[in-house]
């Protein structure tokens, strides 16, 4: 028992590991992107992908309040909220620094 879960976390370890080395903080592109000042560095967001997710999340509650499934369309309009509340505050935060 003790030898499994010394092996999935070195597992899950290096697949972070892999993760994180595969895209390079200055590999990504600029356009549409905000920089955001943190404790350790520089934090890169995309707001136009993240208005993209939105978007889709409110089309996403549309076709479900139709198909009869309000339950499920009021999660995605909730998701869809939360991700137009943290947009809204990444653009604040980079007009007040």
């Amino acid at each position: 028992m003790l030898r499994r879960i010394s092996t999935i976390a070195v597992t899950a370890a290096m697949t972070g590991g892999v993760l994180f080395a595969a895209l390079p903080a200055h590999a990504a592109t600029t356009t549409g992107q905000q920089t955001m000042a943190a404790r350790g560095g520089g934090i890169t967001v995309n707001i136009e992908e993240l208005r993209k997710q939105s978007a889709e999340l409110k089309a996403k509650a549309k076709k479900l309040d139709r198909m009869g499934e309000p339950e499920a369309a009021k999660r995605a309009r909730a998701q869809a909220a939360a991700i137009d509340r943290r947009i809204q505050q990444l653009i604040d935060a980079e007009n007040n620094m």
